[in-house]
C-alpha cells in the first residue's frame, strides 16, 4: 500500500488523469500518449507498455459496453478484425523479447525505437484522419441506412497489422485501425464506426496485455494509478468536449506525437525544438489552406468539431467532438447530415 503513496505513483496518477482528459476530449488512443509519458516518468519501456495495455483493456471495455448496449457496432466487421488482430497482438511481447535477444538493455532499446516509429506513424495517420473527415463532411457526409459490404481480405490485413503494432508498442488501436476503416468503409455511419472500433479493440488490447503480463509482469504501483487517474480524466474530458476547440486540440496532438516520437528516436533536442517551432507556426497555415480548398473558411473559432442538423435540416446544436470518430451523443440518424465546424 505504501508504494501507492509515493511521489512516483502520484506522478503517474496525475499524468494519467491529464491523458484521460485528452482522450475524453478527442478520442485519441491513450496508448499513443500514455506509454511515452510513462517512459519519460522513468518507467522502463517494457513495463510502460505492459501496464498501459492492462489499464487500456479496462477503460476500453467500459466504452465498448456502452456501444454494444446501443446496438451501434457492426459486429460482422468487428468479428473479422478480432480474428486477425488477437493472434498478432498476443505475439507482440514475444516478438519484442526475441528481437531484443532476451537481454534487458537490448530489449528496452528496441522497444524505445519501435515506440518512436509508432508515434510518428500514429501522428501521420491522425493527420490523415482529420483530412478524411474534413473531405467527407464537406461532401455531404450522408449517413447510410445500410451497413456496407464487408471486404474480407483488406479487413483481415488491417486487423493483423493493427494487432501487431499494438502488441509490440501499445500504440495503434485508436488511430491506425480507425483510419483504415475510414478508407475501407467511407459510408459506415460515424456512430457505427466508433462502436465497431471499440468492440474490436477490447479483445485486441486484452490479448496484447496478457502476453506482456506473461513476459514482463505488472507493477501495481504503476497500474493502479493509471486506472484510478485515467477513468475520471476520460469522463471529465468527455464532459468538456463542447467547451474546447477540437481543431486546435487535434493539431496539438499531432505536434506532440511527432516531437515525442523524434525524441524517442534519439533526435537532438535542438532539432526537435526547430521542428516543433516550424510545426507550431506553419501547421495552422497549412491546415487553413486545406480548409479553403474544401470551401471552408481558413480559420474557425467554433468549439465543436461537428454540428448536427435540427429536424428542419438546419444547423443544430454542437456535437460532442471527435471521440474516436466524429459523432455526437444522440448522433444523426440515417439520411441526416453532419457538418464540420472546426
Amino acid at each position: 500500500m505504501n508504494e501507492l503513496l509515493t511521489t512516483a505513483a502520484m506522478s503517474v496518477l496525475l499524468v494519467s488523469f491529464g491523458v484521460g482528459i485528452v482522450v475524453g476530449l478527442t478520442g485519441m488512443g491513450g496508448g499513443a500518449l500514455m506509454t511515452p509519458a510513462l517512459i519519460f516518468l522513468g518507467v522502463n519501456p517494457s513495463a510502460a507498455v505492459a501496464n498501459d495495455l492492462v489499464a487500456a483493456s479496462v477503460n476500453k471495455s467500459v466504452g465498448a459496453t456502452v456501444h454494444w448496449r446501443h446496438g451501434a457496432p457492426n459486429l460482422k466487421l468487428a468479428g473479422m478484425l478480432i480474428v486477425a488482430s488477437v493472434p498478432t497482438a498476443f505475439a507482440g511481447a514475444f516478438i519484442v523479447r526475441a528481437v531484443g535477444g532476451g537481454e534487458g538493455e537490448s530489449t528496452e532499446s528496441f522497444l524505445t525505437y519501435a515506440i518512436g516509429c509508432a508515434l510518428l506513424f500514429t501522428a501521420s495517420t491522425y493527420a490523415l484522419r482529420m483530412y478524411l473527415q474534413l473531405r467527407h463532411v464537406t461532401s455531404g457526409n450522408t449517413i447510410s441506412e445500410e451497413d456496407p459490404a464487408i471486404r474480407p481480405i483488406p479487413t483481415l490485413l488491417v486487423g493483423a497489422t493493427g494487432g501487431l503494432l499494438v502488441g509490440i508498442t501499445s500504440v495503434g488501436s485508436g488511430s491506425l485501425i480507425m483510419v483504415a476503416l475510414l478508407l475501407l468503409y467511407p459510408t459506415l455511419s460515424a456512430i457505427k464506426l466508433v462502436g465497431t472500433d471499440l468492440v474490436q479493440a477490447v479483445p485486441l488490447v486484452l490479448s496484447a496485455a496478457i502476453s506482456h503480463v506473461l513476459v514482463t509482469g505488472v507493477d501495481w504501483a504503476v497500474l493502479i494509478p493509471l486506472i484510478v487517474g485515467g477513468t475520471p480524466g476520460t469522463f471529465l474530458g468527455a464532459r468538456l468536449a463542447n467547451w474546447v476547440s477540437q481543431s486546435v486540440i487535434r493539431r496539438g496532438i499531432v505536434i506532440v506525437l511527432t516531437l515525442t516520437g523524434l525524441k524517442m528516436l534519439g533526435v537532438s533536442p535542438e532539432m526537435v525544438g526547430i521542428i516543433g517551432a516550424g510545426m507550431l507556426l506553419l501547421g495552422p497555415l497549412a491546415w487553413g489552406f486545406i480548409r479553403q480548398t474544401r470551401g471552408l473558411p481558413a480559420f474557425d473559432n467554433n468549439a465543436a468539431a461537428w454540428r448536427l442538423p435540427d429536424r428542419n435540416g438546419n444547423g443544430g446544436n454542437s456535437g460532442t467532438g471527435d471521440r474516436e470518430a466524429p459523432v455526437a451523443e444522440g448522433a444523426a440518424g440515417p439520411g441526416e447530415t453532419a457538418r464540420k465546424n472546426a
